[in-house]
This record gives C-alpha cells, structure tokens and sequence, in this order.
C-alpha cells in the first residue's frame, strides 16, 4: 500500500486520535457533510431493498451489523427500520456512548455495542443477514480489509449479504493524511473482494452528492 501504511501501528493509532477529536454529530461523522445524510440514507435504502424479502433466495431481515457506525446515524435511519435486531462496532467509545441517547426507543432492539478496530473485529459465526460497511474500509490496510471481510462471510446467514458503501478514487490510491486513511480505485476494492473469496452481485453509483466529493459506490458481496 501507499508509504502512508507502511507504519501500521501508526496508521491506526493516528485514525483512532482523529475520530476521538470528532464532534459525535452527524455533522462530525461525515467530516462537515451532514447535509448528504438523507441522499445517502435514500440511496442506500433503495439497494438493499432489492435483496431483501421473504421469498426463496432473498436476504432475511432478521439482524444487521453497523461497521464503523460511529453514533449509529445508519443503524437509526437504514437499518432499524429494516431490521428486528442491529449490532454496532466503532473503535471510538464515545460515539457508541452517544449512539446510545441518538437511536432513542429503538436503541432497545440493539444486540451489542462493540468498541474495537474492524482489523480486531470477528463477528459472531452465523449471526448476521445483513453486514453494511459504510465510509470504514479506508481504515483498514489492504491485508487487514481482506481479512475482515473473510471473517464478516462467516457471520453471515444463509442468504446473507455484505454490503460496501465508500468513497471511490479515480485512479489508484489517494492517501489522506488527516484522518489517517486512504482511498482506493473500483479495480483495487474490487481487488481485495477477490482475495476474501467474495464476488460483487450489484454495484451502484450513489448520485447526488456535492461535486466537490469523491463519487461514492455501493458493493454487495457474496
């Protein structure tokens, strides 16, 4: 990966810093850009919509997994209202501290708040319908996203479904020194899919967004 990598520890330890200092406000999470939430959280609604159901073959609506959900603005707005039961994992505490007064009654219907780095996180064998990966994946260097994404196949149930939502980059693989991430090329996120054994069923373009920001793509694996 890009020199920004090569230090792992530091890597990590310098995201973890960023997102302590962030407001926990949907404004905080998306880095000043909380006026895209409901075009994102529309967006989004309308892809997984089209694999769940209760026919054979669709995906259950039985539980979901919020990676990198930090306050849980997507367990609030896409997945609780889909969802009977949803699990949230953030490295920062506080956001899931906060997590806890923003979902307000339907907090009650959440499994687990786990605080701890995806490069750390195994979810439960057989757990979850829905894996949703949303503006994480940047987080993770490449050995560590195909590793995790390895271990969220074995948390899936039958039908199941991963779903990657991120900023995509025009060509490579753009560092950003200030949150401590990077930002990688379809080919290289599709790429890394490869190696966890994973293919990608639909891949949509979120449309709508301020010119000024990365396009953001949607994946769902199997």
């Amino acid at each position: 990966m890009d020199d920004i990598t090569a230090n792992e520890s530091s890597f990590y330890s310098k995201a973890k810093v960023y997102w302590k200092e962030a407001p926990p406000t949907v404004d905080g999470m998306l880095g000043g850009y909380g006026s895209v939430s409901n075009t994102d959280i529309n967006g989004s609604k309308k892809f997984l919509k089209k694999f769940l159901g209760q026919a054979e073959g669709k995906t259950g609506t039985g539980c979901a997994l919020d990676c990198g959900a930090g306050i849980g603005r997507i367990s609030k707005h896409l997945l609780l209202p889909l969802f009977k039961a949803v699990d949230l994992v953030d490295v920062t505490q506080e956001f899931l501290d906060q997590a806890k007064t923003y979902l307000g009654e339907d907090g009650r219907r959440v499994g687990h708040y786990y605080c701890v780095g995806l490069q750390d996180f195994k979810p439960e064998d057989g757990r979850y319908d829905v894996i949703w990966i949303q503006w994480v994946i940047g987080h993770l260097t490449d050995d560590h996203l195909v590793e995790f994404l390895r271990r969220c196949r074995g948390g899936l149930r039958p039908n199941g479904l991963i779903v990657v939502k991120d900023n995509v980059a025009y060509e490579g693989m753009v560092p950003d020194e200030v949150d401590s991430s990077v930002c990688r090329d379809l080919n290289l996120v599709k790429t890394l899919v490869g190696r966890a054994g994973l293919t990608v069923v639909l891949q949509e373009q979120q449309m709508d967004f301020p010119k000024e920001l990365y396009q953001v793509h949607t994946l769902a694996l199997r």
